[in-house]
């Protein structure tokens, strides 16, 4: 049985090359460590397309369930708990538009074939989350005050 990922140091592929890449007939990928910059991910283009078409088809099949019957995101509301903790710090309202938002975001960005805004609204939801479980916290953010000085305005917008 093959392992899922090998780590090396990126010198490794710069110095070893065959090497380093014969570690892929045993694994999925080779993490790459860089020291000054973000690890990258090696990998084989047939398990790259693999991947990519499990994540497509997974999404498609969570869309035609919800389209076909609405209980599917109640029933996605249910079992987020189990993959995101934090989400049961949420209010009902929010873990069902969370559940919705990610259910979106999961066909579309299978369909991009980037998950880069899954990811943000993952993040977004977590922190989400964090300000409400903390009530101290919770209570500034939401409570009116007198200097507060109105929304924000973008950077770079007129006045």
């Amino acid at each position: 049985m093959s392992a899922i990922a090998a780590e090396v140091n990126l010198s490794e592929l710069l110095n070893k090359p065959r090497a380093t890449l014969s570690l892929l007939d045993s694994n999925r990928r080779v993490y790459l460590r860089r020291r000054d910059a973000a690890d990258l991910v090696l990998t084989t283009a047939e398990r790259a397309a693999e991947d990519d078409e499990v994540i497509s088809t997974t999404s498609r099949v969570f869309n035609e369930m919800m389209r076909h019957d609405p209980a599917v995101l109640t029933m996605a509301v249910a079992v987020m708990p189990a993959v995101f903790p934090w989400v049961r710090h949420l209010t009902e309202k929010g873990k069902r538009e969370f559940a919705a938002e990610w259910l979106a975001a999961l066909s579309a960005a299978a369909s991009m074939g980037n998950n880069a805004a899954l990811a943000g609204l993952i993040a977004a939801w977590r922190h989400t989350a964090e300000i409400q479980s903390d009530p101290e916290l919770f209570a500034t953010l939401t409570t009116p005050h007198d200097d507060d000085y109105g929304p924000a305005i973008m950077p770079g917008l007129p006045e």
